[in-house]
């Protein structure tokens, strides 16, 4: 059972959960989820409670707009998105610990490869199913890309949701149609599946071309996407826990 967790982000509250190992001295992890998702999707909270028992803490949460968080998710963007995750380590530092590993899934894995630059205290970035760049999420859109370009918003059904994007969200991403590199050289996990129809594989490998080592790629072979079915979540969560551990180990504090 996970602490329900409140802090503030660009003057938003954000809302989220934390689990905690019960044994004491473990170091903490941020987890940002998928592209309109939110913090409870079951790759999130399976991913989060495989590394509270291997000796990890994490905090999940809803992006702003998103879930139990404050804001309007029209006015949000990727540069929001990783704003709210150096908050969220704000937080973790003042409260308890700096985070010392990021995860993220889909276009929240394009956004910890980003916000790891401004998170002195991480030694290591997970991502899964991310694209390369920020610009690859207008798939998820692109027969509104006219009506949001002339007329600066559109409703936009995304799975069984409507959401509205405005033109200030595409101009946000094109800032980030390059393949986003940690320029801090933390080490880096990429998993991802060669079945995935949302995000290529080849986003995967743009990804590993342009990091630097110590770097590691995972195939999550049959998995889809949004890792429905519970064995593909539950092995990315021991493999990636086992992997995390080498690098983020037992804290002594």
């Amino acid at each position: 059972m996970g602490t329900k967790i409140e802090f503030e982000s660009q003057g938003n509250k954000l809302c989220g959960t934390l689990e905690t190992p019960e044994s004491g001295g473990y170091a903490y992890a941020l987890f940002a989820h998928c592209f309109t998702c939110g913090k409870d999707i079951a790759a999130a909270s399976r991913i989060s409670r495989a590394l509270t028992q291997g000796g990890i803490a994490v905090l999940r949460f809803d992006f702003t707009g998103l879930g139990n968080s404050d804001g309007d998710f029209a006015n949000a963007n990727f540069s929001s998105n990783v704003q709210d995750l150096v908050a969220a380590a704000d937080f973790l530092r003042n409260t308890y610990q700096a985070p010392q590993l990021l995860i993220g899934h889909s276009l929240g894995g394009a956004a910890v490869l980003l916000a790891a630059q401004y998170i002195d205290e991480v030694k290591a970035v997970v991502t899964l199913g991310a694209p390369s760049n920020a610009e690859h999420v207008k798939h998820h859109f692109h027969l509104s890309l006219d009506k949001i370009e002339h007329e600066g918003e559109a409703l936009v059904k995304l799975g069984a949701r409507e959401f509205k994007i405005k033109k200030q969200f595409l101009e946000d991403i094109k800032q980030y149609k390059d393949t986003i590199e940690d320029k801090s050289h933390k080490a880096l996990l990429i998993m991802h599946s060669p079945m995935d129809a949302v995000v290529p594989i080849h986003e995967a490998e743009k990804i590993y071309r342009a990091a630097k080592h110590p770097k590691s790629f995972i195939s999550l072979d049959k998995a889809d996407h949004l890792l429905t079915k519970k064995e593909d979540s539950e092995y990315a969560a021991k493999v990636l826990a086992a992997w995390s551990w080498h690098y983020v180990g037992k804290n002594e504090k």
